[in-house]
């Protein structure tokens, strides 16, 4: 059974997503991220606007973790995969010290009846389990790990 992530977006970032100019959800930070190694290709992802509903569900069609990144490592990623990133130069710029990073290729992006939760943390990306769902795996009928 796969996975179920809840994922917070900044609307420009989301309404890329929905149409089809962003094929490529992208994380980085200086820290290990807790959802680390845990984003699975086939995995569902919900995707929730930043103060705002869950708007659509995609897929994980593939995924990198990666890791030890330097500068020019950011700067060949930048290079490799920003046409499906859609990251602005500020947005580099925030991020040339990351350490670790995500890259998400979606698929089967579907805009959904816009779900309201009840998420009041600062987290920007959640692997949902059976205690902490939102009631989102519900929606499509689907469970959790774990």
């Amino acid at each position: 059974m796969a996975n179920c992530h809840l994922v917070i977006l900044k609307k420009p970032y989301l309404d890329a997503i929905l149409k089809g100019r962003k094929q490529i959800e992208s994380r980085f930070s200086r820290t290990r991220p807790r959802f680390f190694a845990r984003v699975l290709p086939d995995d569902t992802l919900f995707l929730k606007q930043s103060s705002g509903p869950v708007r659509a569900t995609a897929r994980v069609a593939a995924v990198e973790n990666l890791e030890h990144l330097t500068p020019d490592r950011m700067l060949e990623i930048r290079r490799r995969c920003n046409a499906e990133i859609g990251g602005p130069d500020e947005y580099w710029r925030s991020k040339i010290d990351s350490r670790f990073g995500l890259l998400v290729r979606l698929k089967d992006i579907r805009p959904i009846q816009p779900v309201l939760i009840n998420k009041r943390d600062w987290r920007a990306w959640v692997v949902l389990t059976e205690k902490e769902n939102f009631g989102l795996p519900g929606i499509l009928g689907t469970g959790t790990r774990e």
